[in-house]
């Protein structure tokens, strides 16, 4: 059964409870009374990754009938598919399957977002977890996060997550599980941070049939005895976190008159899916000529990151700095912050209760299946109608790679000139946030697999800015984030700077902007977005020559006070940045290709170097004059031949207007071997890294 789905309407009055709507769960899902909170916190420094000691061990699986079974839980998955849902859930007592006395962990997830299946005690201090898929699938196990009580401190316990399916993991790659501890929380004040040594993810022994899987396993120590911890993939954030921050909003004077809730549609489960309006009160028919932002989250429950980015735009574009007062006066944001409400109540990583992956659903017709997907297409549609979409961004979890980059759209047939618009925001958002933010990582082929997806089907809308923001679940490799994990503060970081990114989009000189890409573009578009490194996407090119120019269009509305003072604050942002931003392309994108390249920082064997790699390498680099002569010769002081030819050109007989185009680019000699540029590369990045 189905339920009745109806039109969108207006916010209705806050419950008793304080909360905007009550939380539906299937019908058939245990759920305990006890209401999980957790402080906000972030450590003063960032958090290391792990570095793999090359001694961890692989504990083996422990199959059924060996160990000791002291939490299962297999109601939820009973079903074939979803039938109906109530508030709350049945209300069970904690499962304790040991006798009371003995130092046996509690373990518990029948909570909000909670995911956990079975925990086999293996002997006292070694616990084997598996983990529940999404609910009315036989796949998709990546989220966990569950709690554990009757902790004993100082005692080297060990965990071994068995059922992973994924072959590759940002857990091989240095990330490390989060812990959160009652007793600090109350105490201390600190809250989620990173635990784990000897961690190791790998394939196991328990596939049957023909599916592997593959195993997490991580040693620990509690901080405290007798303490209830949790343990989470990343930092949680539940539907009931989303509706706290939205009662807030509501219930605040001012943030209430430029931010109007409504209620979207109602999900499968009937919990509520809120959209937000956001733009200052205007007059007249001057509403009709700001451009309209489109942004939503959450598609996929698991990547919980992507609702502390949201937070943190929401936080920036609701305050009163003279930056959210420009942007509210110049645009209508419409934001969908939980796509998938029904999903992240569950506890699910990718899917809705339709048992679907909703991102791969917006040119289906099935609203009764996928309703917020069809209600946000509509609503993107509506707006068209009344004005033009700058930009468009679905917020996205990355499971492999590390930093935040996008995936954008471009034409096939434009691949060798592409329109440079769609690179123009990634690019500048890679300036403001360059801790965090990877251009090189970005990808702008659309894929036929990915044809579904909000980022492609609102393309061929007619959206030329059409993104999915991809942020790791792990953290960064670049600059001084180097080899640390993201926290809640860095994510929202990105939210803050995603604005920073459009008042900076928004300056009325867009050669400047051309420029830019071009010169990255040359870099960029035939290596880091070849087949061979491109395994997310894929590109088809809008043709839109969308700039913003707000200063142009406020004087036509006739405020010219207003627009003096938003276009001076605009103008002298993008001034200050464009100093700060100069000259790191040339560099920066190098060391980022190397990066790409040899992610775990071993030296290149150039042997297996794809073909197409050698051909970008050697006759496709571009590279600012001075940093290749300083590359070439600074090689050859240290005993590395240098590549023959590999020298800027003279300059001395050029006019100053062939001289400053000659400087921006010169090519690597076509005769110049993979193997001595990758020399020359590699003996001058660790001279200069030191």
């Amino acid at each position: 059964m189905v339920p009745h789905l109806h039109a969108p309407q207006n916010l209705p009055g806050l419950s008793s409870a304080g909360q905007l709507s009550l939380v539906h769960w299937p019908h058939q899902c245990e759920v305990i009374r006890d209401r999980i909170e957790h402080i906000d916190w972030t450590p003063p420094r960032p958090e290391p990754l792990y570095t793999p000691m090359g001694l961890e061990m692989k504990p083996s699986y422990q199959p059924a009938g060996e160990g000791t079974v002291i939490y299962l839980t297999e109601e939820a998955n009973k079903d074939s598919g979803f039938v109906y849902s109530q508030v709350r859930g049945l209300s069970p007592s904690k499962q304790i399957l040991h006798q009371n006395g003995d130092n046996t962990l509690i373990f518990e997830a029948r909570f909000e977002s909670g995911n956990l299946q079975k925990v086999v005690k293996v002997n006292e201090f070694e616990y084997q977890l598996t983990l529940r898929t999404d609910l009315y699938t036989s796949k998709y196990t990546q989220w966990y996060y569950f709690q554990v009580s009757n902790t004993q401190a100082g005692m080297p316990y060990r965990f071994t997550i068995v059922n992973f399916t994924k072959p590759d993991s940002l857990y091989k790659r240095g990330m490390r599980p989060l812990l959160y501890s009652e007793a600090d929380a109350k105490k201390h004040n600190v809250g989620w941070r990173r635990t784990g040594n000897e961690i190791k993810y790998y394939r196991n022994n328990a596939g049957q049939g023909g599916q592997q899987y593959f195993s997490l396993t991580w040693t620990f120590q509690f901080p405290h005895n007798r303490d209830t911890c949790y343990f989470a993939h990343c930092y949680p954030y539940t539907y009931s976190n989303l509706q706290e921050y939205l009662v807030a909003i509501s219930k605040d004077p001012v943030k209430s008159k430029f931010c109007k809730i409504h209620i979207l549609c109602h999900s499968l489960a009937r919990n509520i899916v809120y959209v937000l309006t956001i733009t200052n009160p205007h007059e007249g028919d001057k509403d009709t000529k700001r451009k309209a932002v489109i942004l939503t989250a959450r598609v996929h429950p698991g990547e919980t990151n992507t609702s502390w980015i949201m937070k943190g735009f929401l936080d920036y574009i609701l305050g009163n700095s003279g930056n959210a007062q420009v942007l509210r006066d110049n645009f209508v944001f419409k934001v969908v912050p939980m796509l998938n409400p029904d999903g992240v109540i569950v506890g699910n990583h990718r899917c809705s209760l339709a048992g679907q992956d909703l991102n791969r659903k917006y040119k289906s017709n099935l609203k009764e299946f996928y309703p917020s997907i069809w209600y946000t297409r509509n609503m993107i549609k509506r707006v068209m109608e009344e004005r033009d979409i700058l930009l468009y961004c679905d917020f996205h979890g990355h499971n492999r790679k590390k930093n935040v980059f996008v995936y954008g759209c471009e034409r096939k047939q434009q691949a060798k000139a592409p329109n440079l618009h769609p690179r123009v925001f990634p690019l500048l958002l890679s300036k403001i946030c360059p801790d965090k933010f990877s251009f090189p990582d970005c990808r702008f082929r659309v894929q036929k697999s990915k044809e579904g997806t909000g980022r492609v089907v609102m393309w061929k809308m007619g959206i030329s800015n059409s993104y999915t923001l991809e942020a790791s679940i792990c953290g960064s490799k670049l600059g001084q984030r180097r080899s640390t994990h993201f926290n809640t503060k860095d994510l929202e970081s990105v939210g803050h700077h995603f604005c920073d990114a459009l008042l900076d989009y928004c300056v009325p000189n867009m050669k400047e902007h051309e420029e830019m890409v071009k010169q990255q573009a040359k870099v960029n578009s035939e290596g880091l977005n070849s087949d061979v490194l491109d395994r997310d996407s894929s590109t088809q090119t809008s043709n839109s020559s969308d700039s913003c120019d707000l200063v142009a269009h406020q004087l036509k509305l006739g405020t010219k006070i207003k627009t003096k003072t938003s276009g001076e604050h605009i103008h002298r942002i993008a001034k200050d940045r464009s100093r700060e931003s100069k000259n790191t392309q040339g560099i920066e994108t190098l060391h980022k290709i190397f990066q790409e390249l040899d992610p775990v920082g071993r030296d290149l064997n150039w042997g297996t170097i794809p073909q197409p790699i050698e051909h970008f390498i050697s006759q496709n680099l571009f590279l600012p004059p001075t940093a290749l002569q300083e590359m070439c010769y600074a090689s050859e002081r240290g005993g590395v031949r240098p590549v023959s030819g590999c020298h800027p050109p003279k300059m001395e007989s050029r006019s100053r207007e062939k001289e400053e185009k000659i400087h921006h680019r010169v090519k690597l000699p076509i005769t110049a071997s993979v193997k001595q540029v990758g020399e020359c590369f590699r003996f001058w990045f660790s001279g200069s890294e030191n």
